[in-house]
């Protein structure tokens, strides 16, 4: 998922999507612990799609608080 698609999302579906790409990442982890997992890459792309999710939550809770201000 690109960044431009990333802001097009709403607050609630990025909070969705933190969610599901936790889980995604818990049973990447399990999984290769268990048995190598055959995509390797899969475990770092994850990781940074969570970041970049969570950083566009945060990028949005910053403009919030100086719209209140």
């Amino acid at each position: 998922m690109k960044n431009n698609e990333i802001r097009e999302l709403s607050t609630k579906e990025l909070v969705e999507m933190v969610d599901d790409q936790k889980l995604k990442l818990y049973n990447l982890r399990a999984t290769h612990a268990v048995s190598k997992i055959e995509q390797t890459h899969l475990l770092k792309s994850t990781k940074r799609l969570i970041a970049r999710l969570k950083t566009e939550i945060t990028k949005r809770q910053a403009q919030e608080h100086l719209q209140k201000s």
